[in-house]
């Protein structure tokens, strides 16, 4: 392997690797600097996600993704601000930097980063459109735990937090399962690929693992944890064992 070539194929691991220290340091800082840590986590996960597709699935397929997972994740949360459809009624703050059409850029950019190993936990525990069920149900999934910790950390807030789970309506969740299955839909038209997805499956499951004990041990929010861990749990559970066959 040229050495150039060689370099790179280590980039989507360095980049995972400061991904989970950045989320490591979360609970250990406060203020302003968490809120640069939040952003910080987003970027280097993204990148990790799209690094790892350019090496693993070509050029092509990498800007077909971001611009399915990026483009519409902007589009649902620019609606979504303005209307209300289709998670609820919600505000960002202004914590989360640069914004465009009114919502942070990182935001469309957190879509991308999580739906990319979300494809891949859909395709390898099922087929055709059960894979992406199952595939948009992970990343609907992590919205349990992504939510009440974003809303605790004053990023956004609900104006009518009722009905819902945790102090976030249940229309969010519906919502977020809503543009969830599309963007896996659209991302099922992509070719599937016989790659090693060791990095975007350790950070699909360390995200998962590291948001129970996290809520549980370090956030003082149990229900979060049990709720997350069941719901998320669904899939992150037999994708583990899969792993493991």
């Amino acid at each position: 392997m040229p050495t150039a070539t060689l370099r790179a194929s280590r980039a989507p691991v360095a980049l995972a690797v400061l991904t989970v220290l950045l989320q490591v340091a979360y609970p250990l800082v406060h203020g302003e600097v968490r809120d640069q840590l939040t952003v910080a986590t987003v970027v280097a996960f993204f990148l990790a996600s799209a690094s790892h597709a350019l090496l693993a699935r070509g050029p092509a397929w990498t800007a077909a993704f971001v611009a399915a997972t990026a483009g519409l994740g902007l589009v649902a949360e620019a609606v979504g601000v303005a209307t209300g459809f289709p998670f609820g009624d919600y505000a960002y703050g202004r914590s989360l930097g640069p914004e465009f059409l009114g919502v942070p850029v990182v935001v469309p950019l957190a879509w991308a980063m999580f739906a990319y190993p979300s494809l891949l936990v859909g395709r390898r525990l099922a087929r055709g459109w059960r894979a992406v069920a199952v595939g948009g149900f992970a990343l609907a999934s992590w919205d349990l735990f992504l939510d009440p910790q974003m809303v605790a950390a004053g990023h956004w807030r609900w104006l009518h937090p009722d009905p819902g789970v945790n102090a976030i309506p249940l229309t969010n969740t519906l919502g977020w399962l809503g543009v969830a299955v599309v963007m896996i839909t659209l991302l099922s038209r992509l070719p599937g690929q016989a790659v090693d997805d060791r990095v975007p499956a350790t950070l699909f499951l360390w995200t998962y693992a590291s948001s129970v004990l996290a809520n549980a041990a370090f956030f003082g929010r149990p229900g979060v944890a049990v709720v997350g861990g069941v719901g998320m749990g669904l899939v992150a559970v037999p994708y583990a064992r899969s792993l493991t066959r």
